[in-house]
């Protein structure tokens, strides 16, 4: 059987890559593996970190690109890989424009799709935007669900998907095993001056589209505060390359001697400051999966989440983008002992490390027909 996967973002390539490797240890399966390139260099760096070649690179990624432009491209350049290849399936990830835009053309060449991860609603579909249309989409076009949580499950079952749907855990989980290290020396060399054992740390990642102006202004604000309320911490921002970003974030922090204001960086160096840290704040939705694995109690800078197992299971608060309550919750786990450590001691629910071997058993008895 021969599967082509598609990716072209750094989160989409951090949860791809694991199964990559998986899949290329069974030798009744050929694996092809073609980049969109939506995002480049993060994405090279992720390649590089898992050891991966791909097969092709799309190489869509422009200046001011939108998401007409990241569609229409990948629409039209992966129609001749398809074509050639001839895949008998094929897997996308998660919920970005890529993936979107590949299991669409996968359709129109009447090629199986699986979804990895899939399943994931927040019930509104400007929020997170595109995100939640695309993987409606993408749940609608496929044939294969490779879902997370019975929660995703039962997601798909209530819209009426109940054929091949598959609780494989999260293939992000899978990645720490080539990640996260005893001893790790930072390839930022700023964060090998923190001495983590001594100081506590506060992760914060704030870039989403639906943050961008006064939310984002709230987030930094309340940051502010706490950093000026508690000069014993040290929060550790990794600004995204987004001009919006980058200048709000500046405009606040810049220059405080607890703020650490970084360039992003790699997938390696990220989930080993989340292993050290003390909590995260964030508006990412991987992150949401990763913290928990290690202990970390997390507040989500958004208001909703397509990722509420956490939330039940209290490792995660969903906090939203008011500067007030922002700072209040943050205020409560930093001073509150009790309420920390009830977050930090809840059960991951996103899965065990083995999601990419579950993904490869199931593709590979899988027999080579349609399945409509």
């Amino acid at each position: 059987m021969k599967i082509l996967l598609v990716f072209g973002t750094r989160p989409e390539a951090i949860k791809m890559a694991p199964l990559v490797l998986e899949l290329k240890n069974h030798k009744n399966l050929e694996t092809v593996v073609c980049l969109t390139g939506q995002h480049r260099e993060m994405l090279a760096q992720v390649m590089k970190v898992f050891g991966i070649k791909e097969d092709y690179n799309l190489d869509i990624m422009e200046e001011n690109q939108t998401l007409t432009s990241i569609t229409t491209a990948v629409l039209s350049k992966i129609e001749p890989v398809l074509k050639s290849e001839k895949p008998d399936i094929v897997l996308v990830h998660g919920d970005t424009t890529t993936s979107s835009a590949a299991a669409l053309a996968a359709f129109y060449q009447q090629i199986p799709v699986g979804h990895v991860e899939a399943g994931l609603r927040t019930g509104n579909i400007y929020s997170p935007f595109p995100e939640e249309m695309n993987r409606i989409l993408i749940d609608r076009i496929s044939s294969f669900y490779f879902a997370p949580t019975k929660r995703n499950e039962q997601n798909l079952r209530q819209e009426g998907i109940s054929k091949n749907i598959y609780v494989t855990g999260n293939t992000v989980i899978d990645a720490f095993a080539y990640t996260v290290k005893n001893n790790y020396k930072f390839k930022e060399v700023r964060l090998n001056g923190i001495d983590f054992e001594k100081q506590r740390v506060v992760l914060v990642t704030a870039h989403r589209r639906e943050n961008l102006g006064r939310p984002l202004e709230n987030i930094c604000n309340a940051i502010l505060r706490l950093s000026e309320m508690h000069k014993d911490l040290l929060f550790v921002y990794p600004v995204h390359l987004n001009p919006a970003v980058r200048n709000t974030v500046n405009k606040i922090l810049a220059g405080r001697r607890n703020i650490l204001l970084i360039d992003p960086i790699d997938v390696v160096d990220m989930h080993n400051l989340m292993a050290k840290c003390f909590m995260v704040m964030t508006d990412s939705g991987g992150i949401q999966e990763e913290a928990p694995h290690f202990g970390k109690p997390v507040l989500v800078l958004r208001t909703e989440t397509e990722r509420p197992e956490a939330v039940e299971a209290g490792t995660v608060k969903v906090v939203g983008v008011n500067e007030e309550e922002i700072y209040a919750e943050a205020e409560d786990i930093i001073t509150n002992s009790e309420c920390y450590n009830a977050m930090s001691r809840a059960v991951n629910p996103y899965g065990d490390g083995h999601a990419s071997e579950r993904i490869a058993e199931i593709i590979g008895v899988y027999p080579k027909v349609h399945p409509n």
